[in-house]
């Protein structure tokens, strides 16, 4: 078993259990050392981020071996270390400490594990539901997903250009809040806006952020806004799950693709951090009542992300923009998968000091759905797993072997970029890697673009 930096593995074995079911709400985060154990203050030598790593691999490890005496040893550590309204990476770890008690507690090898867990809950903030108007304040926040939306709308603007019909296909995690500065954008045209199509997959999201809209009426507060600038826009929601591949949406834009593509329709297909929420070819579960519940074996069927790519590309697009979080979470191991979340998630909680207060209902609402990415990747295995977020490196592989190539971002769209990124902190930054642009924070990568047309 992996040591921890400094701290010798069998000083962990020697810490009394605690007792889960006395625990309140006050309680659960007081230090409570006996003989033996260090005082608070001891305690502080562990509250460096990568010691709470190396705690949570450690505490990882010994929930998957079923070594429940030492799980709840670790998980006392880290209920005193990381409160939930510590500094950001006390809030991270707390995050992480959260969904292994929950991935503990599923398995049921330890009923005080499932009382921690039920505790934990109550102290667990709600995912907020958005009004349209907050969703679009939210994601104005932060160049999280205002560098894609920018990237994005520059690369089809010039894609587009000279197209009387445009049509296109919005896979995005925000609910289409990229459109609207895209229609501006559009009415603008010195020949004149074009006739707009918007195709989405119309079935409602269960993972964050969530609407209080269903698709028909977020259709018609499009339509009408394109309208007030002058733009005719046609809103079509296909229901359509990532679950699947998008087989039905698939379908239907096989069929409109043959009654339009001879007459000059211009095909956008617009991917913003989407895709990840198809599930791998390997994330079958195999149900074995004699090992863990969590084992996993590969399957031959082939990759939905592939087949999903390849019937993209067989559509002839105008253009594919692929926008996604340039990190790899799909592992089928539990400890691999941790530490890269651990180590790409700090991100959000070490941003959100430079935007949002501290006690502020968005900041609540915005750190409530990195924990629910957290739990997700943590706790969770098979189809409830969704968060599968790949690296760049690996999406530019799958477009290419998809028979897509790579376009460049034009040096208008690296202005406008770096023009939306002084509205932002000064921590935000932009790299070009070959044709691919790259949101980074602190110089570490967060959000990649990237274009494609059929090569």
């Amino acid at each position: 078993m992996m040591q921890f930096t400094g701290t010798p593995s069998h000083f962990l074995h020697q810490i009394a259990p605690f007792s889960i079911p006395t625990m309140n709400k006050n309680q659960i985060h007081q230090a409570r050392p006996w003989p033996g154990f260090p005082t608070s203050k001891g305690l502080a030598s562990f509250g460096d981020a990568n010691c709470m790593e190396q705690l949570l691999v450690h505490c990882a490890n010994a929930i998957e071996s079923n070594d429940a005496t030492l799980a709840q040893q670790i998980l006392w550590v880290l209920n005193n270390i990381a409160p939930p309204d510590g500094d950001s990476n006390q809030r991270l770890t707390s995050a992480f400490l959260q969904a292994l008690i929950v991935r503990a507690a599923k398995s049921g090898s330890c009923k005080m594990l499932a009382a921690m867990a039920n505790a934990h809950r109550n102290l667990s903030v709600e995912t907020h539901t958005f009004s349209v108007i907050e969703l679009a304040n939210f994601v104005d926040l932060t160049p999280w997903h205002r560098f894609g939306f920018t990237t994005a709308n520059a690369a089809i603007l010039e894609a587009v250009e000279g197209y009387s019909v445009i049509h296109i296909v919005d896979l995005s995690s925000t609910y289409c809040m990229q459109i609207p500065t895209l229609i501006d954008a559009i009415a603008n045209r010195f020949e004149g806006p074009p006739l707009v199509k918007l195709t989405v997959p119309g079935v409602p999201k269960d993972v964050p952020p969530l609407l209080d809209l269903t698709y028909e009426e977020l259709g018609s507060k499009l339509v009408n806004f394109a309208r007030s600038r002058n733009v005719m826009l046609e809103f079509r929601a296909v229901p359509s799950t990532h679950a699947d591949g998008f087989a039905s949406l698939i379908d239907q834009l096989r069929l409109q693709h043959l009654v339009y593509a001879e007459a000059g329709e211009a095909l956008v297909i617009n991917c913003h951090m989407m895709l990840h929420y198809i599930p791998e070819e390997t994330s079958s579960p195999l149900p074995n009542t004699n090992s863990n519940p969590y084992t996993f074996q590969p399957t031959l069927n082939p990759s939905l992300r592939t087949m999903f790519l390849k019937a993209l590309r067989a559509l002839n697009p105008t253009i594919a923009i692929l926008v996604d979080e340039d990190a790899d979470l799909t592992s089928n191991n539990l400890v691999c998968r941790l530490r890269s979340a651990f180590n790409y998630l700090w991100i959000p909680y070490d941003t959100v000091d430079t935007f949002l207060p501290i006690g502020s209902k968005q900041r609540q609402w915005y750190e409530a759905n990195i924990c629910w990415k957290v739990e997700n990747v943590i706790a969770h295995e098979g189809l409830q797993r969704v968060e599968r977020v790949e690296s760049k490196s690996r999406w530019v592989q799958r477009m290419r072997n998809a028979e897509f190539r790579g376009v460049s971002f034009g040096d208008e769209t690296v202005s406008e970029v770096k023009t939306m990124l002084d509205e932002h902190a000064a921590g935000w930054g932009l790299k070009k890697e070959d044709d691919d642009l790259v949101l980074t924070w602190k110089g570490h990568n967060v959000v990649f673009a990237t274009a494609w047309v059929p090569g």
